[in-house]
């Protein structure tokens, strides 16, 4: 028995000890497991303007779920430590900002960065006042052509204005604006003479919608004695200009069109002028500025053997114009009224051009084949019938008929060389004058460079000078308008150019 006792105290032992094992076992277990949503990460960033990108002070953090809220500093930096990981959708405050949300992802032992760009808050904020338009007073005239613009404008929330000014011409649609102006004036410089503008000051606070002032126009001063109109290409168009007897030229027509071949009036104030519309081209008018543009022909287009050397010509008074359609010559109102046939040529040669002498009486024709050659000029009566006979029998091309002032001569330009080809290239045109009383046509000494052309002569209004085209024979070189003064009281005869790269002149 006593055996049997001692054997059950040894089994008791281990029995304790196997269960006491087991229970560490457990424990140590136990002690290692990691248990769900006690894990931490950190979350730091910036919130910066999201218009100037510069930091924000005093910027309130916080996240949902629920985690510590904190304040940015002067930096705009701002720093969440201790947040349990999981996702979260974390949002920055500021009084006059729009509160932004943004969504993060927490992870363990790391730091998450979010950066907020805060945008003003509009809620609140109040537009600034419409712009008032001070200087120059609307419809100004004989303004200068540096100008200086001023206008007045307030912000209920002295929030700092940008203006942008809207700028265009009365002539055409063209338009310029000037941008992020910070002062309520703004000088302008290179205005053209005698030229309408139309401007508008647009204000912004960064915040509102910007607004708009009223519109106003002003008027710069005339054009000195702007007594040539001209032409010159612009890209692929020809573009009609104003120009005085310094070289200073003002744009009348607009780059978009093609307009060529002006013809002032100086009792109308109207210039008549060509203009491409659709497949035809047609004569309008225009007042000296370049406005009032007007259509006169329509059912009859001028037309003949090359547009760019057609002409037409007004009457003294400026109440019709007589204008050329292959063989035919018509004439029409200025109001586009009246059209009339007053001449056909008997051979079906084409009119090309024509000039109407000032006393009305007569008018100077130039026909020729449809290849431009086998030309004549010859002068009838308004009945159509041919008083008249100047130049035929010439192989080359010729043209540019002007009339003088008296009716008794008439120059024009013709090509000594008898040169003919496809191209309608010419080689050596100089000016000759006709002389009524005595029949004779003579050259006039102007003396042309040798390889040069001269074009289109049109006298003086006084008759004591002539204008000319002057370009190179390879039909590729720019063209130039020469101002041809004769030998006087021993004073030599002198070329000067007075307007480049231009063509088609008219003086009145």
């Amino acid at each position: 028995m006593v055996i049997s006792k001692n054997l059950n105290s040894v089994i008791m032992k281990n029995i304790y000890l196997k269960f006491s094992l087991v229970l560490l076992v457990m424990l140590f277990s136990c002690s290692e497991e990691k248990i769900t949503g006690e894990d931490f990460g950190i979350v730091e960033g910036k919130v910066v303007s999201a218009v100037t990108f510069l930091p924000l002070a005093n910027v309130k953090v916080f996240s949902n779920p629920n985690s510590s809220i904190v304040f940015t500093d002067e930096k705009g930096k701002f720093s969440i430590s201790g947040v349990k990981i999981g996702q979260y959708s974390f949002e920055a405050q500021k009084e006059g900002y729009i509160t932004k949300y943004e969504p993060a992802t927490v992870n363990i032992n790391s730091a998450t960065n979010i950066v907020f760009e805060l945008k003003l808050s509009t809620t609140n904020n109040k537009p600034p006042t419409a712009p008032i338009l001070v200087t120059p007073k609307d419809n100004a005239q004989n303004q200068n052509l540096e100008l200086n613009l001023i206008w007045t404008s307030s912000d209920p929330e002295k929030d700092s204005l940008t203006y942008d000014i809207t700028l265009r011409k009365d002539s055409n649609s063209d338009i310029v604006v000037y941008s992020k102006i910070t002062k309520p004036n703004f000088s302008l410089k290179n205005l053209t003479y005698s030229t309408k503008y139309y401007w508008q000051v647009s204000v912004s606070d960064g915040i509102n919608v910007p607004v708009l002032s009223e519109v106003h126009s002003f008027t710069t001063t005339s054009f000195p004695n702007a007594r040539f109109t001209i032409v010159k290409k612009v890209n692929d168009n020809n573009v009609i200009y104003s120009g005085n007897d310094g070289g200073n030229i003002i744009q009348l027509t607009s780059s978009n069109m093609n307009s060529w071949r002006p013809r002032k009036n100086k009792q109308s104030n109207k210039i008549a002028f060509i203009r491409a519309s659709g497949a035809q081209n047609h004569i309008y008018t225009m007042n000296e500025d370049g406005s009032g543009v007007f259509k006169v022909t329509n059912s009859i287009p001028i037309a003949g053997f090359n547009s760019e050397f057609i002409n037409f010509s007004w009457n003294t008074s400026g109440s019709q114009i007589i204008y050329p359609y292959f063989d035919k010559l018509y004439r029409i109102n200025s109001d586009g009224s009246g059209l009339t046939k007053i001449y056909q040529t008997a051979d079906g040669k084409f009119i090309s051009e024509c000039d109407w002498s000032f006393d009305n009486t007569k008018i100077a024709l130039k026909v020729n084949n449809a290849n431009g050659y086998n030309s004549e000029i010859f002068v009838i009566n308004t009945s159509g019938v041919i008083i008249s006979q100047i130049i035929s029998g010439f192989t080359g091309a010729m043209g540019g008929l002007n009339f003088s002032v008296t009716g008794q001569k008439i120059i024009f330009s013709r090509d000594i060389s008898g040169f003919e080809d496809a191209n309608y290239r010419q080689l050596d045109a100089r000016v000759f004058q006709h002389v009524f009383s005595t029949g004779v046509t003579t050259e006039v000494g102007i003396d042309k460079p040798v390889g040069t052309l001269d074009l289109d002569a049109r006298y003086s209004p006084n008759e004591a000078e002539i204008i000319i085209v002057n370009t190179s024979n390879d039909g590729l070189s720019v063209k130039n308008i020469v101002r041809f003064t004769p030998a006087i009281n021993n004073l030599g005869a002198s070329r000067v150019v007075l307007f480049s790269e231009a063509y088609m002149p008219d003086w009145e």
